[in-house]
């Protein structure tokens, strides 16, 4: 591969997730460009071909694979294809980013940490916590000392529920709210306390709201216990209306920060007509709303993009990994054994023969 010249990238997926990778990559495009797209729901690719400008599109992934200027791809697919899609791209001789979660068991992640590593290129976990600005921010201050001696960090993010039918079926997404969203606390919580043992996992989860569309939780809390005294609380849910709550908490012995990811950059509106967008999951712009601006870049996803291209180029040092990803499949695991036993679970912790996170819920291993 070359060492110069924007990154060539190749998406599979192309609904709400791949939208907003093709976004990212176009709001901060010095570093890569998409130059194809792949999804096997007809119309679909040529459709986010269309909005972005993207000069291939494929309806097998595995066409696009042979394409020789992609240098790196990512995965925007359910759960479930994960494993298999890293897999076949870093046989390719293609990069890797993966969407969390990263796949469904640890002999999955395994097997794509191994395979990448054996092939040479990069796999890269698309957590974008890690970039997202007000929190960076918060972790920058923590590592200067601005708290003191960390021991709680608190995570939460709830709405309404998900943006695609897959995660809704267990056997795709491999769990519910905890799979889909605590995936994003774990590992804020891990990077931001700068990756301690885990010493224990406790959860707690149900079913309140959603259990006509669902057999998977639609409500968790999480609690991490971790050597050197610190706690994290990772809290999530399908089953807050209103649209998207995302926030920090951060608790020192000589200071502590909040961070709400949405408050410190909306416009408290009123409208009785109502108007096109606000924020992601909100059911109506009618009566009091919060729009916001900017907001992939409040997330944090161009900044994570482009520096996923900058490391495959040689320019930065990877931020997160694989072997991030893997970290979280462990806690997600312990955390449904935890809840099914309605007891703490010791780390570390590796079931066999589990297919999908969510099992160890139903059906705990005593």
């Amino acid at each position: 591969m070359s060492t110069k010249g924007k990154v060539k990238v190749g998406i599979i997926g192309s609904r709400f997730e791949a939208d907003i990778h093709a976004e990212s990559f176009r709001i901060m495009p010095e570093e890569a460009e998409v130059v194809a797209v792949a999804s096997p729901t007809p119309g679909n690719a040529a459709n986010l071909a269309k909005k972005y400008g993207i000069p291939n599109v494929y309806t097998d992934y595995k066409e696009m694979l042979k394409n020789p200027d992609i240098e790196m791809v990512t995965i925007t697919a359910p759960n479930k294809l994960h494993c298999q899609m890293t897999v076949d791209i870093a046989n390719a001789g293609k990069h890797v980013v993966c969407e969390k979660p990263l796949c469904m068991t640890l002999e999955e992640a395994d097997q794509m940490v191994d395979t990448c590593k054996k092939q040479g290129v990069l796999l890269m976990y698309a957590e974008e916590l890690f970039f997202t600005p007000k929190y960076v921010k918060a972790k920058q201050m923590a590592d200067q000392g601005a708290f003191g001696d960390v021991y709680l960090v608190k995570q939460s993010e709830k709405h309404f529920g998900p943006h695609a039918d897959w995660f809704w079926d267990v056997q795709q997404s491999g769990g519910g709210v905890f799979m889909d969203m605590g995936c994003h606390g774990i590992a804020f919580a891990w990077w931001f306390l700068n990756r301690p043992k885990l010493k224990s996992v406790t959860a707690q989860m149900g079913t309140y709201v959603h259990a006509d569309k669902t057999k998977g939780d639609d409500n968790s809390f999480c609690i991490l216990e971790f050597e050197g005294n610190q706690i994290a609380l990772v809290e999530d849910s399908w089953a807050r209306t209103g649209g998207m709550d995302d926030r920090i908490e951060v608790y020192g012995n000589r200071g502590c920060t909040y961070a709400n990811l949405h408050m410190g950059n909306a416009l408290p509106t009123f409208s009785e007509e109502g108007y096109g967008y606000a924020v992601e999951k909100a059911p109506t712009t009618k009566g009091w709303t919060y729009p916001v601006f900017e907001e992939l870049w409040n997330y944090g996803f161009p900044q994570e993009m482009a520096h996923f291209a900058r490391c495959v180029r040689g320019k930065e040092e990877l931020q997160s990994s694989g072997e991030d990803g893997r970290f979280v499949q462990e806690v997600l695991l312990a955390g449904y054994q935890s809840a099914g036993l309605g007891s703490k679970v010791e780390m570390p912790f590796r079931p066999s023969g589990v297919e999908r996170p969510i099992d160890l819920w139903f059906n705990p291993i005593k």
